[in-house]
């Protein structure tokens, strides 16, 4: 079981280098409208790349942000790389 899941996550790690980033979290942080837009893509595409800005920091590690985008979209954090988060559902 274990080594299927380890391929799986290889493989949506290669697919995700493939996508460009499709929403920018800027200086307002994870909002409402930001959830609601990053649900349809995630339903349309399943796998999504999301570049946090630097303003959207604020103290905040990317960790923190990108388990918090996870969670309001029930989606699981692929890879976090650079500045952007890669989500898959």
């Amino acid at each position: 079981g274990r080594s299927m899941e380890k391929e799986k996550l290889y493989r949506l790690k290669a697919e995700a280098n493939q996508l460009s980033p499709i929403l920018n979290i800027g200086k307002n942080g994870v909002t409402d409208t930001l959830i609601e837009e990053l649900n349809k893509q995630i339903k349309a595409n399943r796998l999504v790349k999301v570049r946090v800005l630097k303003s959207a920091e604020e103290g905040k590690d990317l960790k923190a942000i990108a388990e918090e985008i996870a969670a309001a979209t029930r989606s699981t954090v692929i890879e976090v790389r650079g500045r952007t988060v890669v989500l898959y559902r």
